[in-house]
């Protein structure tokens, strides 16, 4: 199990395209959620996945064209909720969907999710969450088998369930996440969702109607075959956790794999896309 997080902070001028470009780089490296400030990020990695060279090749931040500066301090699983507390807005999709942690007022939107985030990614705050909520809210999921691939805090299998799909499997490599989602699934009392811990070799001999995975462009094309495999004729994938100039990355081994694609959304240079398994 994890014994905590290093949180990095950057300084970044210019600072929305510096951001993005490093974002995408220590996406590659074990680096697994970021926080935007209003001088660049926060990117968390766990400590028990930390080098000292995990920085070497991150070619921005030996650009001329940027400057960058960082500091570095550790967290610990106690002190994330309080974090969070300070920081986490409640948000609303679409006038549809309104996820909110257990200190906000509940509305009287049609999917009320409540989210304890601690250090899991999937709060809805960030863009791919937020363009997975979309896809589901205009996808009829009722009785549709699902996997949650990479479910962070089970966010979407949350809103799965409470859109009729069932049952739903949610995985996670990440021993927090794992802990995190099976509290927020409890917590919004869902009957209908397995949580396992792991990566994609749980999914060999399974079957699914819907895929849901918001995880890195490399790990997606790492998987994308256990995806298909599993997917049955007519399912749905719907994938996110890159930006839009790895479409066609993506798309190629969506195709490769036998699956059409059907459309995307796009939020900040993030984007979102459907397919189907005709």
């Amino acid at each position: 199990m994890s014994n905590g997080y290093l949180g990095y902070h950057f300084n970044i001028e210019p600072r929305e395209i510096g951001s993005e470009i490093l974002i995408a780089q220590l996406g590659e490296k074990a680096f697994e959620s970021f926080v935007e400030t209003d001088f660049g990020i926060i990117a968390y990695v766990q400590k028990e996945l930390w080098d000292e060279h995990i920085l070497d090749d991150i070619f921005i931040l030996s650009s001329d064209e940027f400057k960058i500066s960082f500091t570095v301090e550790e967290i610990e699983q106690v002190n994330w909720n309080e974090e969070w507390e300070k920081n986490f807005d409640a948000i609303d999709v679409d006038g549809l969907c309104h996820v909110r942690a257990p200190f906000h007022p509940k509305t009287e939107a049609q999917f009320d999710i409540i989210i304890e985030p601690k250090m899991s990614f999937g709060t809805g705050h960030h863009e791919t969450t937020h363009m997975m909520i979309q896809h589901l809210l205009e996808t009829d999921v009722n009785n549709l088998k699902t996997l949650d691939m990479g479910c962070g805090t089970a966010i979407l299998a949350i809103l799965a369930e409470m859109k009729g799909a069932k049952p739903i499997d949610a995985i996670d490599i990440d021993n927090w996440c794992y802990l995190n989602s099976i509290e927020n699934v409890e917590r919004n009392n869902c009957k209908n969702i397995t949580v396992f811990e792991g990566d994609a070799t749980l999914l060999n001999g399974k079957n699914y109607d819907l895929i849901i995975a918001n995880i890195n462009r490399n790990i997606l094309l790492n998987d994308m075959k256990y995806y298909s495999d599993c997917l049955n004729l007519g399912g749905i994938l719907l994938l996110s956790g890159f930006y839009t100039e790895d479409i066609p990355f993506i798309n190629d081994s969506c195709v490769e794999n036998g699956l059409t694609y059907v459309k995307n959304f796009e939020r900040n240079n993030w984007t979102s896309l459907k397919y189907i398994k005709k």
